[in-house]
């Protein structure tokens, strides 16, 4: 406890609110500045990185473009389709030297068969005659690496036409020195690049030449990003396994991707200053708090530090501590001073104030009784109250035209002759309105109930009934019903006309809170439980189980359904269970709620059998 209260004392609680008050500011700023710093700087070379990438995809489709339309122009000059090696060596060396983009052009026969070539062709004929017919096609797979000339270099193709009918196909090589120095250059930095690749990932085109050819970024996040499903990311690791900022772009007619990428080192260098600048800011708002500390702590802090004392022995003693040095001119004096007036003060009232509070604790506890008692009596006078009011509505607004309902069709039974198929329907109909005369009158009993009609009931007997009563409902809502009644139960005493009333009270209120196509389980045996009535030994009970498909009942509810007047339906009164509850309570049962771990809820009633004796 000592250790507790040096650790915890003023001062080195000084300690940590200066602490706080010089680091955690600042600190929360600086994170938030880094934060928002490498997002700006993360979204600012993201969009930068996107726009060169789709920005050299375009230039090289450009650029593509013009050499399919150079070989277009090639072919359809008239010196080509003369087929005259004398008359073309001029212009296509003239053509090849001007554009300086080619390594070579050639012109084959209609049988494929090399006419002329600016220098060596390094494939055979039937490669490059394979492919004349698809002139605005580029052979990416012809794609080859020339040691010599450190580059790669891929062909294009135009046939040759005279009169309509094709003579011959111009061949050109194109190198890939123009795409690297110009297109692929980048100012992105110090460790910026810009590369090409086909959709396998292999080099085609790269600062590096011993890449291009050889190696692939298939492994790295640079190919994942480019090629993988979901969304692309800014930051990933490239083919030398270092973090980067990237972005991919295909170039369009081809299989080939550009791939932009900068060094994340690189990209995020002004943030990591800015972090080692917020961290010496930290050493020395830490330094600064603890100077500040020990310059309040000799001032004021010991000074306080006397007068706790002082005022701890005032506490715990009978007798008042020694006057505090009043010498001090400033505030710690000036609290010296009403210190020493208020010992001399705080003794004599003391007695008085004790004997106050304890006077106004006595009377505030005797009234607070008072007040819980008047409550339960409001509350259950309101209850009452609304109890005979709704059953007054109900007997005027419900009784008279049920009653008329009742003796139209007691009369129109014996005036005309009711089909067979609808005798049943009509001896149900009338039973229904005999249920809901009798469940009007247990409305205006409920708070007075009148005397039950006891005998003895078959368990079996009494379920067929409520099941046949409320399976018309049922099979309109497409809902199943499902009986298990276990055999040779005992009987059971009381109310016929109530338990079925209160049986169908719960399958109502089941098929009211399913969907269509729900079920409903009705599960009868014999149990044995301790009811409240029959006291604490246990006895033989029929329990009946009601459980449904349903959602359920949320757990904040299970305590208040059996509470009269509380409903979660919107135009629900509240009495459907409350009234089941008073009815299995006056059979000295029991009934309790519950949700199944399936889905849906579970009723189950216990009511006492017929003793033997």
């Amino acid at each position: 406890m000592h250790l507790y209260k040096k650790i915890f004392n003023l001062k080195n609680k000084l300690v940590f609110l200066f602490l706080v008050l010089a680091v955690v500011p600042p600190l929360v700023f600086g994170i938030f500045s880094i934060k928002t710093t490498e997002a700006v700087i993360n979204n600012l070379l993201s969009r930068q990185i996107e726009n060169i990438a789709a920005d050299k995809a375009v230039i090289l489709e450009r650029w593509l473009q013009e050499r399919k339309q150079d070989m277009q122009v090639i072919a359809g000059t008239s010196i080509v389709k003369s087929m005259e090696p004398a008359l073309m060596a001029p212009y296509l060396d003239l053509v090849r030297d001007q554009y300086n983009v080619y390594n070579d052009i050639s012109i084959f026969s209609d049988k494929n068969e090399p006419v002329y070539s600016t220098g060596d062709y390094p494939q055979g004929p039937e490669i490059a005659v394979a492919d004349s017919d698809h002139q605005d096609s580029l052979a990416a797979p012809q794609v080859k690496y020339l040691p010599e000339e450190k580059e790669s270099t891929f062909q294009l193709i135009a046939p040759v036409y005279e009169n309509g009918q094709k003579i011959g196909s111009v061949l050109g090589t194109v190198g890939t020195h123009n795409i690297i120095s110009i297109i692929l250059h980048v100012s992105l930095g110090e460790t910026g690049e810009c590369y090409l690749v086909d959709r396998n990932g292999t080099f085609l085109a790269h600062k590096e030449p011993w890449r291009i050819l050889s190696e692939n970024i298939s492994h790295s996040g640079s190919f994942k990003n480019t090629f993988g499903p979901g969304e692309r990311k800014n930051i990933y690791r490239d083919y030398r396994n270092i973090e980067v900022l990237g972005r991919s772009h295909r170039v369009e007619g081809t299989d080939w991707y550009i791939v932009v990428e900068q060094d994340k080192a690189e990209a995020f260098k002004s943030a990591d200053s800015m972090k080692r600048l917020i961290g010496f800011m930290m050493l020395t708002a830490i330094g600064s708090a603890f100077v500040l500390t020990w310059v309040i702590s000799y001032h004021f802090i010991r000074p306080v530090q006397g007068l706790s004392r002082s005022a701890k022995i005032l506490a715990q003693s009978e007798y008042f501590p020694e006057e505090l040095d009043t010498r001090r001119s400033d505030e710690i004096g000036v609290l010296y001073r009403a210190f020493n007036d208020m010992a001399r003060k705080i003794k004599q009232r003391q007695d008085t104030l004790v004997e106050k509070i304890n006077l106004k604790s006595a009377e505030l506890e005797e009234t607070g009784e008072t007040l819980k008692h008047f409550k339960i009596i409001a509350e259950q006078s309101e209850k009452f109250a609304a109890l005979g009011r709704l059953g007054a509505a109900v007997a005027h607004e419900i009784r008279t035209p049920l009653t008329s309902l009742k003796l139209f069709l007691e009369s129109i039974q014996g005036e005309i002759e009711i089909s067979p198929e609808f005798i049943e329907d009509f001896g149900i109909a009338m039973g229904q309105i005999s249920r809901i005369e009798a469940a009007i009158n247990r409305l205006l009993d409920y708070t007075k109930p009148k005397e039950m009609e006891f005998s003895n009931i078959s368990t079996g007997y009494l379920i067929r009934d409520v099941v046949s009563l409320v399976r018309p409902m049922a099979n309109k809502q497409e809902c199943t019903i499902e009986t298990m009644v276990a055999p040779n139960l005992p009987e059971i005493r009381g109310d016929i006309k109530l338990l079925e009333e209160a049986l169908i009270n719960l399958f109502i209120n089941a098929l009211e809170v399913m969907p269509e196509k729900g079920r409903i389980y009705i599960r009868v045996s014999l149990t044995e439980c301790r009811l409240a009535e029959e006291g604490e030994n246990p006895v033989s009970a029929v329990r009946i189980d009601v459980e449904d498909s349903g959602p359920g009942i949320s757990p904040e509810n299970l305590i208040y359904i059996f509470d009269p007047f509380f409903t979660t339906k919107a135009a629900g009164t509240g009495l459907g269970l409350p009234t089941v509850f008073n009815t299995i309570k006056r059979h000295n049962g029991e009934i309790t709620a519950a949700n199944r771990p399936e889905g849906g809820a579970c009723f189950s009633i216990f009511l006492p059998v017929i003793s033997e004796g």
